[in-house]
């Protein structure tokens, strides 16, 4: 399915937020796909490239906060299993 973000830019108003970190990394990989194929034209390939900027940074945060949940349990409830037990 193409990307068309100059048309999501004019239907929207201003940025959409992704559902989630899954739909926004297949919405990534998409304007990704699109740009490197060469189906869109320089104003779309501009207005993809922000709109591939806001879900990178939208997902790297998605991306921190997972990984200071994992470290409050690591540190307060999980312990490391010695080699031989996990076994």
């Amino acid at each position: 399915m193409p990307y068309f973000p100059t048309q999501k830019i004019k239907m929207a108003g201003k940025s959409q937020k992704p559902l989630g970190y899954e739909s926004a990394m297949a919405e990534l990989e998409q304007i990704v796909a699109d740009m490197e194929a060469g189906k869109l034209s320089l104003e779309d390939s501009l207005a993809a490239y922000k709109r591939g900027a806001e879900l990178l940074t939208f997902c790297r945060g998605r991306l921190e906060d997972a990984q200071q949940q994992v470290r409050v349990l690591e540190e307060g409830v999980l312990k490391e299993l010695p080699v031989s037990e996990a076994l």
